[in-house]
């Protein structure tokens, strides 16, 4: 096993790392949008912390030498599934070659966001 990690996306804000290489996958944290260099939350509306949480997940892939075509599988979580439609319009510009997912909406997330995404690739 071997642990990814980058200083492009958020630290870790419990007992758990960025993203773990194990038998030809990579199974990466749930991505909330914080901004890696401040960690903040970046944007009010789901559009502009999809786009970060999307960027957040584009970064510890790239650590480990991969990018989104690698991606076979993300969950997502909403905070309000009325979200839905608009934050499918920011995911689909990343996630293009479609991976399987799974979409749910939960009560609440860290930080108080309005989503969050893992992923699992292929390496």
């Amino acid at each position: 096993m071997k642990i990814i990690a980058t200083d492009k996306a958020p630290a870790a804000i419990g007992p758990y790392s960025q993203a773990y290489e194990v038998n030809g996958f990579l199974f990466t944290s749930g991505q909330i949008p914080l901004d890696p260099a401040t960690g903040m939350v970046v944007g009010t509306e789901i559009a502009a912390q999809a786009e970060q949480s999307c960027r957040n997940i584009g970064a510890i892939l790239e650590a480990a030498g991969l990018d989104f075509s690698n991606v076979v599988k993300t969950v997502c979580f909403l905070a309000d599934m009325g979200d839905f439609a608009a934050f499918n319009a920011v995911y689909e510009k990343f996630f293009v070659s479609k991976p399987a997912r799974s979409c749910v909406a939960v009560k609440q997330l860290p930080k108080g966001v309005l989503c969050e995404i893992e992923a699992i690739a292929a390496v």
